[in-house]
């Protein structure tokens, strides 16, 4: 049974370790749960620098729900709920829209633009997040 279980969790790090692969991912279905599995591991620590944030997901739709990611020593957690402590930033929009955006199909900017991004808090914040990390190219 315990084998079991370690084959099951290396097949799932090894899925979302492929997914922000610098190759096109247009093909890939990807839930929100794997976007953020991997956020820890595609932060650029070198362009987070001394940022420190905490930053909220609410995610609608089908697969939503609440995740959050904080950022700080130029490292990433990332967690399902509510952010464990006050988020200066929350990004709200359906969760499959999210998941385009996080993997290049969908512009962050363009997504806000239309209303399918929803920002409350640290305007800045929210346009420095996306150059943090690595994802695919479209």
């Amino acid at each position: 049974m315990e084998s079991l279980r370690w084959e099951v969790e290396r097949a799932r790090r090894e899925a979302a370790a492929q997914l922000f692969q610098e190759e096109p991912m247009s093909d890939v279905q990807v839930s929100p749960q794997e976007v953020f599995d991997r956020m820890p591991e595609a932060l650029i620590p070198e362009k987070a620098g001394a940022t420190k944030a905490m930053i909220q997901f609410d995610l609608s739709g089908d697969q939503g729900g609440k995740w959050w990611v904080k950022i700080h020593d130029g490292k990433a957690e990332s967690g399902k709920g509510d952010a464990p402590e006050a988020a200066q930033l929350t990004l709200l929009a359906d969760a499959a829209d999210y998941v385009k955006i996080s993997l290049g199909q969908l512009d962050g900017t363009a997504a806000f633009m239309q209303g399918k991004l929803k920002i409350k808090g640290d305007m800045g914040l929210a346009i420095k997040f996306a150059s943090l990390f690595r994802r695919p190219t479209s």
